[in-house]
């Protein structure tokens, strides 16, 4: 029982560190771009995430990131100890990354860090410990590591085309008026990245 109370603890911290380790991200721009203030940018994105759970949970039914990371092992291999280890990993590799301001996603974070402990409770991968990953649900979230990169670069310029030729000779101030809405309303369909 004092495993468990310290797991949750654990899955407490982790979710902290999750918060200040992305949600500077996540109001960065909009802050420096003087959109909004750094007080209505936090209370815009504590609104916009506590909005996202009833969402997840009341419209779409699910909380997908924790469903695959959950199917992401043979549930057989899931134990107290798993569970330990797997949070510990990913605590120590998000103030890594953010210490030394590389960016990284908790979730795949939390995800690499299950995987990993599920295999090491299974003897490891010389000893058919590869066994225990749920390949089905684990290699799309893989090709996507590499591949969102790829598509949000080629979104990126596609999107920056269109906007140079529809701006072409926009008034400068007109521009920046609309720039700062598009801020706001990228920054609310963002929410829960």
């Amino acid at each position: 029982m004092a495993f468990l109370v310290v797991i949750i603890i654990l899955a407490l911290i982790f979710d902290y560190i999750n918060g200040f380790h992305d949600a500077a991200n996540s109001i960065a721009t909009i802050v420096s771009t003087k959109v909004l203030t750094p007080f209505q940018a936090v209370l815009w994105a504590a609104v916009f995430n506590f909005a996202a759970f009833f969402v997840s949970k009341y419209i779409i039914g699910e909380f997908k990131i924790g469903n695959t990371i959950a199917r992401s092992v043979d549930e057989h291999f899931i134990t107290l100890e798993v569970i330990f280890s797997g949070l510990i990993a990913a605590i120590c590799w998000n103030l890594l990354t953010w210490w030394f301001g590389i960016p990284s996603s908790s979730s795949h974070t939390l995800l690499g860090g299950f995987m990993g402990a599920a295999i090491a409770h299974a003897g490891g991968i010389s000893d058919g410990g590869h066994h225990v990953i749920n390949y089905v649900r684990v290699i799309p979230t893989f090709l996507f590591i590499f591949g969102a990169p790829l598509i949000g670069m080629i979104m990126a310029w596609l999107i920056t085309v269109i906007i140079v030729n529809i701006c072409k000779r926009a008034n400068p101030y007109k521009a920046d008026s609309w720039f700062r809405r598009w801020e706001v309303a990228r920054k609310v369909m963002s929410v829960g990245d």
